[in-house]
Formats: structure tokens, C-alpha cells, sequence
């Protein structure tokens, strides 16, 4: 027969036994950063009907292994006296693991505003399925920056798709900065069926810089349009193209110089 007082310490031992191996079976949650609004710039122009605000930001995403998804952007305009006339919802597109997403938009008002802000709502995290590096960037080329007579910018150039499956839809955003590389505004559009090695053509309007700004350079990204990392994702999982699709026209070497360097090595 076990004494009771050998029976009360067995049975705390084991209850203590039994949280520490709970505790050490839970998994630890990553701790994950939130979404950085990095830079924001709002422009205002006179319209038929009243004035058009336009607006540009860019999100960054600091979580390598995560997609930033269902986030909202909220744009609110105060007059003078410090009242909202102005307050609009813009659902962005998913924010991919390590990188960052440019955002432009345009809203009518009424009143002019003295002053626009941009704010957005805590992101919904998703753990990405490859690696950070098998999000690769959508290669721009032959961008030019066209100055109009209304004091807009046309930006012209090519996108193409580094993947093997082609792409119904990108979105191709335009950032203009001047020489201090400070955000002067930017604006966007869509570009449909992207081909592998077939690069489109696109052609976006940035409208309502002050009279003043000096453009020196223009930021060009393209991506995957919706409020999921999903699209994205398919891309990467499909594969990137081979960097080199071209057969070499040289001759081989005589000696394969990476074999005569590992036998140095080994010697």
C-alpha cells in the first residue's frame, strides 16, 4: 500500500510532466510584422464636376515566408475646418512574402480637400508555398516617359512574363519621382494574356502633378491582380522559364576548365 503523501507527490509530478510536454508539442506562431505604408503623396485637380483627387502609395510586406492578403486601403480628405469630405475604401492587391505593392487611385469630390491621408487595415496572413526566391519580378523594358500639353505623363513600354505558364492578367503600375527621388504621383493599368516570351505593349496615363514637379525617373512594376496571393503562387509553382533558350554558336572547350580546376584543388 502507497502512503498518501507518496500518492499526492507522484500525482504532481505527473501533472507537471504532462504541461511540460505540452508546452513543448504546441507550435510557436511566427511572430509576424505588420504591412509598412513606406510612402504616401496625394495630388488635387480642378474637374467639370469639382475636383479630382489622385493618390499613390506603396506597401511593404518585411515577412519573406508570407503573403499580405485582403487589404484595404482608406483614403480620407479634410477641408480646411478639419471636416471629411472625402472617405473611400480601395481594396489592394495581395502584398507578396519580402517585397512590396505600388497603389494608385483617383476619387471625385465636391469640395477641395486641404489635406489627404491614406490608411489600411491590418492584413490577413497566408504562409506561401515556395520559397521567397520563386516570386520572381516581371521584367519591364523600353519604358519611356512621355510629357503631354495638359501637364500629364503617358508611359509606354514592354512587360514580359518570367514564367512558363502565361498570365491572364497583370497590372502595371507607374511611380514618378524627381531627382531626390521623392514621389511626385503615379498611375496604373491592366494588360491581358502575357505570353512567355511574348512581351505586350502597355500604355498608362499619370494625371494631376502640381505645375511645378520636375519628373527625373519612373519606377515601372507589374503583377498579379486580386486580394490573394493565389495567382502569384500558381506562377511559381508552374516554374520560371530557363534563363538561357538560345544554343551556344561557340566551340566547346578542349579541356573543361571547371574539371582541370577541382583536380588543382584536389592536388
Amino acid at each position: 500500500m502507497i502512503p498518501r503523501s507518496r500518492t499526492v507527490s507522484l500525482l504532481a509530478l505527473g501533472a507537471i510532466c504532462l504541461a511540460g510536454c505540452a508546452s513543448e508539442e504546441r507550435p510557436v506562431k511566427p511572430q509576424l510584422k505588420p504591412l509598412a505604408l513606406k510612402e504616401q503623396v496625394s495630388n488635387i485637380v480642378k474637374s467639370a464636376d469639382g475636383y479630382a483627387v489622385n493618390w499613390a502609395g506603396v506597401l511593404t510586406n518585411a515577412n519573406p515566408w508570407h503573403f499580405g492578403e485582403h487589404v484595404v486601403a482608406t483614403i480620407v480628405g479634410h477641408d480646411a475646418k478639419g471636416a471629411e469630405v472625402l472617405k473611400l475604401d480601395q481594396p489592394l492587391d495581395a502584398v507578396p512574402p519580402g517585397g512590396s505593392l505600388a497603389f494608385t487611385g483617383q476619387a471625385p469630390t465636391s469640395v477641395k480637400p486641404a489635406k489627404v491621408t491614406i490608411q489600411y487595415r491590418p492584413a490577413q496572413w497566408r504562409q506561401a508555398a515556395r520559397i521567397p526566391s520563386a516570386f520572381q519580378r516581371f521584367p519591364i523594358s523600353r519604358v519611356q516617359t512621355l510629357p503631354q500639353k495638359d501637364g500629364s505623363y503617358l508611359i509606354t513600354g514592354y512587360v514580359d512574363n518570367p514564367y512558363q505558364m502565361p498570365v491572364s492578367s497583370l497590372v502595371v503600375t507607374a511611380m514618378l519621382r524627381d531627382k531626390s527621388g521623392k514621389l511626385l504621383g503615379g498611375g496604373d493599368t491592366f494588360v491581358d494574356d502575357v505570353k512567355p516570351g511574348s512581351p505586350p505593349r502597355f500604355v498608362l496615363s499619370v494625371l494631376g502633378l502640381p505645375k511645378n514637379a520636375k519628373v527625373a525617373t519612373t519606377e515601372v512594376t507589374a503583377r498579379t491582380w486580386g486580394s490573394t496571393g493565389r495567382p502569384y503562387e500558381e506562377l511559381a509553382l508552374a516554374g520560371a522559364r530557363p534563363m538561357h533558350t538560345v544554343k551556344p554558336t561557340t566551340e566547346p572547350f578542349a579541356v573543361d576548365r571547371s574539371t582541370a580546376v577541382v583536380s588543382e584543388l584536389k592536388q
